[in-house]
């Protein structure tokens, strides 16, 4: 994390919430104007959520809202991506790894008034099983039963052995619900945590109140969450006291027309930017011209456009910093030799330049970097072309969904994502190697996990995959007297029990 002062301006915008679609659903509709009502510390965002149910729509932003602050899992997932206990006190995990025995807390009820017990534990993991629509119910697919020995102790079977899923029960789909609170997921959820929802603006904004009976440390103070379509608007609300810090900041280089006395915090994200290539679709299923493409790509000079220098490189690696197995190893230098080379060593020349279509969600910080590897392709012999397609609806449908696409860039945010995007040989990039998917199998359910995924990581760069452009900052501004912010974007959550202004 890096804290400074500022007065250089930075650049451009990346949308981290790309699966959420904008629709007036549910919850109240009137118009906010001004601060929000009764909130002491007021955060502005973007990535604004159509419902509050993340059980059935996907993207980050309703989890971003919710999770650690109306809901909670049975574990907690610390700021080192270590588990913790949550709402259960402790564990224990049979020789085979296979069955989980968790002691529940006794002093927790939901803030329905609803009691937390082994029964409701119970019913929220067998919910993701046979509720959800959201594709990371999957997430829980590894759990075979679920048996409630006794009013606080639940056992959990699984079938097999699985790191993710103890990891993915701090997340979302951890989340621990109340069977009453099913009816009213999208507009008033109900959960153990430190707050309980006060108004859910469509569009604008979500009011939380500080639970007085919360089982553990209280919030510091009543909290809200402010919605923009724009850095400028969020910077005009910062400057006129309508909200007390910007998470996300989306256009920095409006940073330096704030007054001195504003802080910015820098942290990492899940975040990774991939510049994706269709392993299925020539040329790209030649892992010479894949491999031609991590050369020729400028990593550094596409930070430094778009986050100047910001963003955390992570050597072409989908892996974000706060993952055990990052390691920075630089697997692609900008090498244009080399590339030419690689491309060469392929069959193409002069005469011969391998035709590729990008094609670039209508995404600004897609927009942005699509221009400069066009230049950077080029230069290296691609014959290369720039289609914008419209997102998210289009690009969902033609290259997510029906693969009919050469080249793409995206960010994906969901933590821990690696075996997701690299091994189904049926995704998007159509990756396929039986190598990585042994390795990230044994990082499941072996006990030496960042062996494997570091394995894996290397096989996956080996074939040049896709590419990580960088793994993007989260730069939150901060007007003066606010306090208790983490920078750092681990799970899904943004945690406002512990922030405060003076």
């Amino acid at each position: 994390m890096h804290s400074r002062r500022w007065s250089a301006s930075l650049l451009a915008v990346i949308s981290l919430v790309g699966l959420v679609l904008a629709s007036c659903s549910a919850g109240s509709t009137a118009t906010q104007i001004g601060r929000v009502a009764g909130a002491s510390i007021v955060v502005g965002t973007t990535g604004v959520p159509a419902s509050l149910d993340f059980t059935a729509t996907g993207g980050a932003a309703i989890p971003q809202a919710l999770m650690s602050n109306v809901y909670e899992g049975l574990v907690r997932i610390d700021q080192d991506g270590g588990i913790r206990p949550q709402l259960a006190e402790s564990w224990e995990v049979s020789d085979g790894r296979t069955r989980y025995t968790f002691d529940l807390r006794e002093d927790v009820t939901f803030s329905n008034g609803d009691p937390f017990n082994a029964e409701s534990a119970k019913f929220s993991i067998e919910y993701v099983q046979n509720e959800w629509t959201n594709g990371l119910k999957s997430q829980m697919d590894v759990v075979e039963d679920v048996e409630v020995l006794d009013e606080h102790v639940l056992q959990v079977t699984l079938s097999r052995p699985s790191n993710n899923w103890l990891w993915s029960m701090g997340t979302l789909t951890g989340a621990m619900m109340t069977p009453s609170g099913i009816p009213t997921l999208a507009t008033e959820p109900v959960g153990t945590g430190p707050y309980v929802l006060d108004r859910f603006a469509v569009g604008e904004s979500i009011s939380f109140d500080v639970r007085e009976d919360y089982w553990g440390t209280p919030a510091h103070q009543d909290a809200a969450i402010r919605y923009f379509s724009d850095a400028v608007s969020a910077v005009n609300a910062l400057r006129s006291g309508d909200i007390d810090l910007v998470w996300a900041m989306q256009a920095p280089e409006l940073l330096d027309t704030l007054p001195e006395e504003y802080e910015v915090e820098v942290g990492t994200t899940n975040g990774e930017v991939i510049f994706s290539m269709n392993n299925d679709a020539a040329p790209f299923d030649d892992v010479r011209v894949r491999q031609a493409v991590a050369h020729a790509v400028d990593r550094t000079a596409v930070n430094e456009v778009v986050w100047e220098g910001l963003a955390t490189d992570t050597g072409g690696a989908p892996v974000p910093p706060t993952d055990p197995w990052f390691t920075g190893h630089n697997y692609y230098p900008h090498d244009p030799g080399r590339a030419r080379e690689l491309l060469a060593e392929a069959g193409y020349g002069e005469g011969n330049r391998p035709e590729v279509t990008i094609s670039v969600p209508s995404l600004p910080y897609a927009q942005n970097i699509s221009e400069l590897v066009y230049s950077q392709l080029s230069e290296v012999g691609f014959d290369v072309e720039l289609t914008t397609v419209e997102f998210p609806a289009v690009w969902l449908a033609e290259v997510m969904g029906a693969h009919d696409y050469q080249m793409s860039i995206i960010a994906h945010v969901e933590p821990r994502d690696i075996p997701t995007l690299f091994g189904d040989a049926d995704g998007y990039l159509g990756f396929d190697d039986a190598g990585v998917r042994e390795q990230l199998l044994a990082a499941d359910t072996g006990e030496d996990q960042v062996r494997h995924m570091r394995a894996a990581v290397d096989g996956i760069m080996a074939e040049a995959g896709a590419l990580t452009l960088f793994n993007s900052p989260n730069i939150v501004v901060l007007s003066p007297g606010v306090e208790g912010v983490n920078p750092n974007v681990v799970t899904d959550a943004l945690q406002l029990s512990e922030m405060e202004k003076a």
